[in-house]
C-alpha cells in the first residue's frame, strides 16, 4: 500500500512529467499546504541553485554568448519559480522565511546584468510579497528606486507605480507619520545625490505624491523647492516647471486621474443666501424681457458668490497651496535663487523660469527684494522675446510692502516704452493693462498728470486700447477718484477714497463680523439681510437660520415692515436688476428715490399712528403714561415674549444663544457679547450674516470691486490676460479653415422654392386658401372678375392706331 500511495502523490504533484506543472501544483498547495511540503523543498532548492549560478556569473564578469544569461529557458524557469514561491509564501511562513530577503539581495547585486524579462518577473514577485505584507516597503524602496534608473521602460513604469500606490495605500485611512518620515528620508537622500538619474526619479516621485495630496507637508514642499539649487540643470528645470505649473497640473489631472478624488477630503457645498425681494421681483415683477434680465443677473451673482466661497474654503484648506507656500525661509530662498539667476549661463527659457519662480515667491510671501526690479528693467522692451511673461512676472512681484521708490523706475520704463502715440495698438493695450495691474497692487505709483494722459486713450478707435484705458479709469474711480478730473469720476461708491500710505496697516481690534451679530441682536439689521438660501439649501434651513432666537410675532412684525417698504419701491423694480453696463449713476438715483419714498411712507405711518393713539387716549380717559406704553412697540414685543415664556425656557435649555437672549431680555445681562465669549452658534450666525451681506452687496453693486492684498498675492497673474481683446492677424490657411468649418455646419445650398417643396409639417396658408370651399355667389363673382381682367389685358395688348375723326 505504501508504494502505491507514494506513486499517487507523485503523479498528483506532476513530478512524473518532464516539467512540473506549476499553476496546478500551486492551487493544490494552497488547498493542502502540509501535503505538498516535499514539492516545496524541491522547487526551493532549484531556485537557490539558479540564483547561485547567476551570482557566480556576475562575480566572474562572464560575458560570453554561451553564458547562462543568453539561455532563455534558464531565465524563464527562474522567473516562473520566483513567482511560484511568491504565491505560496503566505502558506509556508517558516519554510520560506528567508525568501523575500533573498529576492531583495538578488536584485541589489545583479539587477543590471539580468535579462529584461527575468528582471520584470522578479520585481513582480517582490511586489506580490509587499502587497501581502510579508516584507516591509522600507526595506525595498531603495531597490525599486534603483530599478527605475536601469533604462528598462516596462520595469521603470512598474516600479514607479508600485512605489506611488504603496505609499498611497499606507496613508489611505490615516497618516502613518513614522513610516512616512522613514521613506521621506530615503527619497531626500537620493534627491541630494550627485547622480542625475537617481535624483531625477526621486524628484518625480516626490512631486507625484505631493500632487496627489499624499505627502502634503512642509518637509516634502521644502525638499522640492530646494531641488532648484541642484548641480544638474535637468533637476533644476524639472523642479522649476513643477513649481510654476502646480495649479495647472492640479486642474488638468482632476478629470483624467480618478485617484485624485480619493485622496482629497470632501468639501462642503457653498451656501448662497440671496435677498427675498430680489428673487420675488425676478420671478413675478415686470415684463418677460425684464424678468429674463433679472434672472440672468441672479444667476451671475450666484456663480460669483459660489466662486468666492470656494476660493475662501480652498484658502482655509492647506491642500490648495503650491509648495512655495510651505517655504520655511522664503526670503533666503528668493535671494539664493536670484543670485543663481544673475550668475547663470543657461538659455533664455531657463532664465525665464527662474525669474517667474522668484516673482511668484516675492508676491506670495510679500518679500522685499529690491535688486530684482532693476534687473527686470533691462528686459522691458516691446521687441523683447516673451515680453508679456516678463511683464506678468513684474506685476506678480509688486505688493504693498515694497517701497514705491524701488518700483517707480520700472513703472516709468513700462509707460515710456509701451504707451505712446507712435507705438503699435497691441503694445499700447499691453502697457495699459500692465499699468492697471501694478496700480491695483501699488496705487501710490500713479500721478495725477500721468493718469489723465493715460485715460485719454479710451477715445481710441482700437477696441483693445479703449477697453484697457476704460479699465484703468474704472480702477481709479474706486481706488482714488481725486486723481481724476470731475467729469471722469462718475459716481463712485466712496468719493473720499484714497490708497493706504506706505506701511499703513489696519489692525483688527475685535472679532471680524461681530458688529453684524450685535445689529442682529438689537434688531437693527435692515431688510436686505432677510434672505433665503438659493441654489444649495432648502427653505426649511432658511426658516431655521432666519428665526434663531425670535418669536413668531417678531418675525411677523419684521415681515410687515418689509412688505411696506417693498410696496414703496415696486414701481421702479425693473431698473434695479438691469445689467451692470446699463449705467450705475441712474441705478443709484433710482435707489435713492426708493429710500426716500420708504422713509416718507414710514414717517406718514408713524404720524397716523400717533394721531390715532391720541384720539383713543382722549376717548378712553387713560393717563398719558399708559397711552405711551400702549403705543410703544418695544413694550408690545416684551409682552408677547413674556406671554410665551415657557416656549423660550424650552428653547434656552437646548441652545446657548437662546439662553443668552432670554437673559438679556429679562435684564440679567446688558448684551449677548459683553462677556466677550462667543459660542459655536454665534460664529455660525456671523457666517450666515456675512453671506447675506455679501449677497446684498453683489446685487446692488455696479462697477469694479477692489480685491484685498491677500487675494492678489495668492492669485497668479496670467500673461494671456494682459493681451486681452487683441485681434491677431490670421494666415491664409487659418482663414480657409474657418471658412470650411462654417460650411460644414451649414447645409448644401438650395433655392427657396426647393426648400419649400421639401417642407414637412402641413400646408401653408396660401395653399389652404386655394383648397377652401367657397360659396356659390363668391365663385360667380370671382369668375366674373377674372373675365373682366382678361378682357382688359386683351384690349391693352392691341396696338393703338389713333382716334378716328368721325367719332
Amino acid at each position: 500500500m505504501a508504494p502505491d500511495l507514494v506513486a499517487d502523490s507523485i503523479s498528483a504533484s506532476g513530478l512524473t512529467s518532464e516539467k512540473l506543472n506549476l499553476p496546478s501544483l500551486q492551487s493544490k498547495m494552497k488547498s493542502d499546504p502540509e501535503g505538498y511540503s516535499s514539492e516545496l523543498t524541491l522547487i526551493y532548492k532549484q531556485f537557490k541553485s539558479s540564483l547561485e549560478l547567476f551570482q557566480q556569473q556576475v562575480a566572474l564578469n562572464f560575458t560570453s554568448l554561451s553564458g547562462i544569461a543568453a539561455d532563455s529557458t534558464v531565465a524563464k524557469d527562474l522567473g516562473d519559480r520566483a513567482m511560484f514561491l511568491a504565491h505560496v509564501t503566505p502558506f509556508y511562513p517558516k519554510e520560506l522565511a528567508q525568501y523575500p530577503n533573498e529576492l531583495v539581495r538578488f536584485l541589489e547585486s545583479s539587477a543590471r546584468n539580468l535579462p529584461s524579462g527575468l528582471r520584470v518577473h522578479v520585481a513582480q514577485a517582490l511586489i506580490l510579497l509587499i502587497n501581502r505584507k510579508i516584507i516591509d516597503i522600507r526595506e525595498t524602496l531603495v531597490v525599486f528606486m534603483e530599478l527605475q534608473t536601469l533604462g528598462d521602460r516596462a520595469l521603470k513604469k512598474l516600479a514607479f507605480s508600485h512605489v506611488i500606490h504603496s505609499i498611497r495605500r499606507m496613508n489611505q485611512k490615516h497618516k502613518n507619520d513614522p513610516m512616512n518620515r522613514a521613506l521621506q528620508n530615503v527619497l531626500f537622500g537620493m534627491l541630494q545625490q550627485e547622480e542625475e538619474a537617481k535624483a531625477k526619479r526621486a524628484l518625480i516621485t516626490l512631486c507625484d505624491l505631493h500632487r496627489r495630496k499624499v505627502w502634503f507637508d512642509d518637509r516634502t514642499a521644502n525638499a522640492i523647492c530646494m531641488a532648484c539649487f541642484h548641480s544638474s540643470s535637468r533637476i533644476m528645470i524639472a523642479a522649476l516647471s513643477f513649481l510654476l505649473d502646480f495649479e495647472k497640473i492640479e486642474d488638468d489631472d482632476d478629470d483624467s486621474d480618478d485617484s485624485g478624488s480619493e485622496d482629497e477630503p470632501a468639501t462642503e457645498q457653498p451656501q448662497i443666501v440671496l435677498n427675498k425681494e430680489a428673487i420675488y421681483k425676478a420671478n413675478h415683477k415686470g415684463t418677460t424681457s425684464s424678468k429674463k434680465k433679472k434672472k440672468a443677473k441672479l444667476q451671475r451673482v450666484i456663480r460669483s458668490m459660489k466662486k468666492q466661497q470656494r476660493i475662501s474654503s480652498e484658502k482655509t484648506n492647506s491642500n490648495y497651496y503650491s509648495p512655495l507656500n510651505h517655504l520655511k525661509d522664503a526670503q533666503g530662498f528668493a535671494e539664493k535663487l536670484f543670485s543663481r539667476l544673475q550668475a547663470s549661463n543657461e538659455r533664455f527659457e531657463v532664465k525665464m523660469m527662474i525669474l517667474k519662480v522668484i516673482a511668484r515667491t516675492v508676491g506670495l510671501h510679500h518679500l522685499i527684494l529690491l535688486n530684482f526690479y532693476p534687473y527686470l528693467q533691462k528686459y522691458i522692451q516691446p521687441h523683447q522675446r516673451d515680453v508679456t511673461n516678463l511683464l506678468a512676472a513684474a506685476v506678480q512681484a509688486c505688493h504693498d510692502m515694497v517701497p514705491p521708490d524701488a518700483v517707480e523706475p520700472l513703472f516709468k520704463q513700462i509707460v515710456n516704452q509701451f504707451v505712446h502715440d507712435r507705438s503699435r495698438p497691441e503694445a499700447i493695450s499691453v502697457g495699459l493693462n500692465v499699468v492697471r495691474e501694478i496700480c491695483l497692487r501699488m496705487p501710490l505709483l500713479m500721478t495725477e498728470d500721468l493718469l489723465q494722459d493715460l485715460v485719454l486713450y479710451r477715445k481710441s478707435h482700437e477696441k483693445a486700447v479703449s477697453s484697457a484705458a476704460r479699465s484703468l479709469l474704472t480702477l481709479f474711480r474706486e481706488v482714488c477718484p481725486s486723481l481724476l478730473i470731475k467729469k471722469d469720476r462718475g459716481r463712485p461708491a466712496d468719493p473720499k477714497a484714497r490708497p493706504k500710505a506706505f506701511g499703513e496697516v489696519h489692525v483688527a481690534s475685535d472679532i471680524p463680523g461681530v458688529e453684524l451679530l450685535e445689529q442682529d441682536d438689537h434688531g437693527d439689521s435692515d431688510e436686505g439681510l432677510d434672505g433665503e438660501h438659493y441654489g444649495s439649501s432648502t427653505d426649511d434651513d432658511c426658516q431655521e437660520d432666519d428665526g434663531i432666537g425670535l418669536t413668531e410675532e417678531d418675525s411677523n412684525v419684521g415681515s410687515d415692515d418689509d412688505s411696506e417698504c417693498e410696496s414703496g419701491d415696486s414701481s421702479d423694480s425693473a431698473h434695479e436688476m438691469d445689467d451692470d453696463s446699463g449705467g450705475s449713476a441712474e441705478d443709484d438715483e433710482v435707489s435713492d428715490e426708493d429710500d426716500n419714498n420708504c422713509n416718507a411712507d414710514d414717517a406718514s405711518d408713524e404720524e397716523k399712528s400717533e394721531e390715532d393713539a391720541d384720539e383713543e387716549n382722549d376717548k378712553s380717559g387713560l393717563p398719558e403714561t399708559d397711552a405711551v406704553s400702549a403705543t410703544n412697540p418695544k413694550s408690545k414685543a416684551k409682552k408677547r415674549k413674556f406671554a410665551d415664556f415657557e416656549g423660550q425656557l424650552n428653547a434656552a435649555s437646548k441652545s446657548l444663544r437662546a439662553l443668552k437672549k432670554l437673559a438679556g431680555a429679562s435684564g440679567n445681562t446688558s448684551s449677548n457679547t459683553d462677556d466677550g465669549i462667543l459660542s459655536n452658534e454665534d460664529f455660525q450666525r456671523i457666517k450666515e450674516l456675512k453671506a447675506k451681506k455679501e449677497a446684498r452687496a453683489a446685487l446692488t453693486q455696479h462697477g469694479f470691486k477692489v480685491p484685498s492684498s491677500d487675494q492678489l498675492s495668492t492669485k497668479r497673474v496670467d500673461a494671456a490676460k494682459l493681451e486681452a481683446n487683441i485681434k491677431k492677424k490670421l494666415t491664409k490657411e487659418e482663414r480657409l479653415a474657418l471658412i470650411r468649418a462654417g460650411r460644414e455646419e451649414r447645409g448644401k445650398y438650395q433655392s427657396r422654392t426647393a426648400m419649400k417643396q421639401k417642407k414637412t409639417g402641413g400646408l401653408s396658408n396660401r395653399q389652404k386658401e386655394h383648397k377652401k370651399a367657397m360659396p356659390l355667389a363668391a365663385k360667380r363673382a370671382k369668375i366674373a372678375k377674372t373675365r373682366q381682367e382678361k378682357k382688359k389685358q386683351q384690349r391693352s395688348s392691341k396696338q393703338f392706331r389713333g382716334r378716328k375723326a368721325w367719332k
